[in-house]
This record gives structure tokens, sequence and C-alpha cells, in this order.
């Protein structure tokens, strides 16, 4: 038999959550290496979910706290849109994603767990990532420590300039 490890998800299982928004600028003290944050622009940043999907399932936010689409600046959006896209590039190129589900979930009905800060989603997918492990007993594998994915990619998202 072989062992599924995914250690980082522990805290999300034992219903440790953190008291205070992930995505305020201030991190309440932590480094953004902590907060596993690639990209610290102006309006907008770029994380990783620290309880991922899937391998490099990463997040993308306003630094500001805006609960709907309709209240987002016009340079918010294209920030936002910006870095989704760069994200999905970065995420190709590094590690060779096949495809992705990118979205957005706007209330608490909708699955938002911060629904008071929109962000979107992005989750690589890879020809043949959903097998008979995920079908049979509802497990993903995710074969990289978290810690390994944001090293990998930190130095492509230092090296992009803010739009």
């Amino acid at each position: 038999m072989e062992n599924l490890w995914a250690p980082w998800r522990i805290e999300y299982i034992l219903g440790k959550r953190e008291s205070y928004c992930i995505f305020c600028s201030d991190g309440h003290g932590l480094s953004d290496e902590d907060r596993l944050i690639l990209h610290r622009g102006e309006l907008v940043m770029v994380m990783m979910n620290r309880f991922p999907y899937n391998n490099g399932h990463l997040l993308v936010a306003p630094w500001r706290h805006v609960a709907h689409l309709n209240d987002l600046t016009e340079d918010e959006m294209r920030d936002l849109m910006y870095w989704v896209r760069r994200a999905t590039t970065i995420l190709e190129t590094v590690m060779r994603a096949d495809g992705f589900n990118i979205g957005l979930n706007l209330g608490r009905e909708a699955g938002a767990g911060f629904e008071e800060h929109l962000h979107f989603h992005i989750v690589p997918r890879w020809r043949g990532d959903t097998n008979f492990v995920a079908v049979l007993a509802e497990v993903r594998s995710i074969p990289e420590h978290i810690k390994q994915t944001y090293s990998k990619l930190l130095p492509h998202f230092r090296k992009e300039s803010v739009p």
C-alpha cells in the first residue's frame, strides 16, 4: 500500500483556522514566506493556497477588502486579471500544467471561505490527475510538499514587474 502525504493539511483537518484575514497586507506579523506570498503588488497579491486542491493551487486577491466585483476599481480589476493570466503562464512553464480550473466564490453559499475578501482560485490540472483514488476514495494525492512548490515558483514571480 502507498502512503499519500500532505502534512500541511492537518491544520485544516483539525479545524485550526486563522482568526484574521489571510489577504490583509500587514500579515499580522508573518513574513511573506510564512504566508506563501509569491507576488506583492501595489493593488494585488498572489499567494499559494495553504490547503490546496492540487499542487500549485494559487490565490489572486486585491489587498483592499472587497466582497463584490462591482466594488473593485478599474485598476484592481485590471491587475487581478493580469496576475491570473501571468500566474497561469508561470504554472504552465514551471509545473507543465495541461489546463486550469479558475474560479471565484462570491458569498458564503457559493463556498467562499473569506466572503468579505474576494479572491480568484487558480488550480493547475494535468492529464490523468483524476484517477481511481480520487473517484473511489475521495482522496487526492499532492506529490510535492507545499514549501518545495513555493521555492520553485517564487523566482518566476520575483522577476515579474507590475503591469
